[in-house]
């Protein structure tokens, strides 16, 4: 297959953003790298990488992107993981949000925290 220009940016892109254990499958010399980042695509947690293989799959040709929308009736798809950006010196990060309990009995069990008046501490001892 000839790879293009825009083609090998998101190889590398996708190449950058996968586990460590990925990583080998993921070159341009490996003929099977197409067929991977398509299994790839449904176990991916990361919106980010999906639509990267999504975008590189779209532009591989329509029969590429058939294999992703077949696997995709075949499998049902889990619900979508929510993340959340975070800039930490100038490099964005995406990380998993923590779940939040929805059920009423849930949110009974841990009662919001009460303010407390804070203590002044000058120079290790209390202040009033």
């Amino acid at each position: 297959m000839q790879y293009s220009k825009p083609m090998i940016d998101l190889v590398y892109e996708i190449r950058r953003r996968v586990d460590g254990q990925l990583k080998p499958g993921i070159k341009l010399a490996n003929p099977d790298m197409l067929r991977e980042l398509a299994d790839l695509y449904h176990q991916c947690k990361d919106t980010v990488t999906r639509l990267l293989i999504k975008e590189l799959l779209t532009l591989a040709g329509e029969t590429w992107l058939a294999q992703i929308d077949m696997q995709t009736k075949k499998a049902p798809t889990p619900e979508p993981v929510k993340q959340v950006s975070k800039v930490y010196r100038g490099q964005v990060t995406l990380t998993d949000s923590p779940a939040q309990p929805t059920t009423p009995q849930a949110t009974a069990t841990h009662p919001p925290a009460t303010p407390k008046t804070q203590q002044r501490i000058y120079r290790g001892r209390v202040i009033d």
